[in-house]
């Protein structure tokens, strides 16, 4: 790696684990952007996102668009909290190649909840109407059953966030 002192945070947990807390977090560190996908795509398909394929199909548009763009902000030492799901090793995979081509550390934050309080939170956060997708709950459970935790041997810097 470079003398980049850039970082790449990347977000594995499920829906409303915390992870839009945490990104609010991060993002508050100096020489920081948040970068983040529900932002993004309730802006570039409002209305168009009805089903899981439709989030699918969205977001690998939204990869595609912002990968050059991700690995700019990095090169040029400005950390990026990416505010995507690193929840699969594919979505991993997309996001291993960011900070390496740009030569940027990083640090993959896996907020560990269990899936009760996740639910509990959802609920919670869709009465409030606060965020730009409301889940339900077999939503979540379909989301839920193609979420991967990281393992050791995928390489990344872990830190684990637990309630």
């Amino acid at each position: 790696m470079s003398s980049n002192q850039a970082t790449l945070h990347l977000l594995c947990g499920k829906i409303a684990s915390g992870k839009s807390t945490l990104t609010a977090q991060l993002g508050r560190l100096p020489n920081t952007v948040v970068v983040s996908e529900d932002h993004w795509l309730s802006r570039l398909y409002p209305g168009a996102m009805t089903s899981v394929a439709d989030y699918i199909r969205c977001s690998a548009h939204l990869r595609d668009a912002m990968g050059s763009h991700l690995v700019a902000l990095l090169t040029c030492g400005v950390s990026v909290v990416l505010d995507f799901p690193a929840n699969t090793p594919a979505q991993r995979t997309w996001m291993r190649a960011l900070f390496e081509e740009a030569g940027a550390s990083h640090q993959l934050h896996y907020l560990d909840v269990p899936d009760a309080v996740c639910k509990a939170r959802l609920r919670a956060r869709n009465a409030r109407g606060e965020h730009a997708f409301a889940a339900t709950d077999e939503q979540f459970d379909l989301i839920t059953s193609h979420f991967i935790a990281p393992a050791p041997d995928e390489g990344f810097n872990v830190v684990v966030h637990r309630q």
